[in-house]
C-alpha cells in the first residue's frame, strides 16, 4: 500500500520487466547559423544591421558575387538615412544677430514697401514672407540650428499692444532677432528665433 501525502511524489513501483518511464522529449532550439557559411552570412548581415543606429549603404561580401546581389537590394531597401552622433555640444559657427536682422530688414522694406493694410491678403502674406525670411536665414549656413519665424501684422487704431514669447534656452547658443516696418495704417513684425539643436 503507497502512502500519499502532501507535496509528497509517489512513484510506481517497478518489476523487473517493466522499463522506465521516459520524460517527454522537449523539441530542440534551432541552431543559429554560422557566419562561416555563404547562405547564413547574409541572414545574419541582415539582422545586424536591422538593429544598427548607423546607415549601412553596402556591405561587401566575402564570397562569390551571388551574395553581392543582395547588397544591392538593402541599398534600395534603405529609405530614410541615419547618422552617427558626432557628440558635438556646440557649432560650427554660431548664430549672428546683426546680420541676419540686416538680411531680414531688407526683406521686410521690400515686400511691403507699397502695401496697403487687407485682412485677406495678409493672411497669405505673412506666410509667404515667413517662408522667404526662412530661406534666407538658411543661406548663412548655420548647421543644427532650428529656426522658427514668427510675422505679426498689426493694424493701427490708436492702441497700444505688449507682444511676449517664451522659451526654455541656452543663453549660450540660442539667439533672437526682431525686425519690424512700420506704414501709416499697419505695423509689421518679424521674430526669428535660432535654437541650437545639438
Amino acid at each position: 500500500m503507497e502512502k500519499r501525502g502532501r507535496g509528497v511524489k509517489s512513484s510506481p513501483i517497478q518489476t523487473p520487466n517493466q522499463t522506465p518511464q521516459q520524460a517527454p522529449v522537449t523539441p530542440r532550439k534551432e541552431r543559429r547559423p554560422s557566419m562561416f557559411e555563404k547562405e547564413a552570412y547574409t541572414q545574419i548581415v541582415r539582422e545586424r544591421l536591422r538593429e544598427s543606429i548607423h546607415d549601412v549603404q553596402y556591405v561587401e561580401p566575402p564570397f562569390d558575387d551571388s551574395i553581392a546581389d543582395i547588397g544591392k537590394e538593402w541599398k534600395s531597401a534603405l529609405a530614410k538615412l541615419k547618422f552617427a552622433n558626432s557628440y558635438r555640444m556646440e557649432p560650427l559657427k554660431k548664430f549672428q544677430a546683426h546680420s541676419v536682422e540686416t538680411k531680414v530688414q531688407q526683406i521686410l522694406t521690400e515686400s511691403l514697401k507699397d502695401v496697403k493694410y487687407d485682412d485677406k491678403v495678409f493672411s497669405h502674406l505673412s506666410l509667404e514672407l515667413a517662408d522667404r525670411i526662412l530661406l534666407a536665414v538658411k543661406e548663412f549656413g548655420y548647421h543644427r540650428y532650428k529656426f522658427i519665424i514668427k510675422v505679426l501684422f498689426i493694424q493701427k487704431t490708436g492702441q497700444a499692444i505688449n507682444i511676449a514669447s517664451r522659451w526654455i534656452w541656452d543663453i549660450a547658443w540660442d539667439s533672437w532677432v526682431a525686425a519690424k516696418h512700420e506704414a501709416e495704417s499697419y505695423m509689421a513684425l518679424v521674430l526669428v528665433f535660432a535654437l541650437y539643436y545639438e
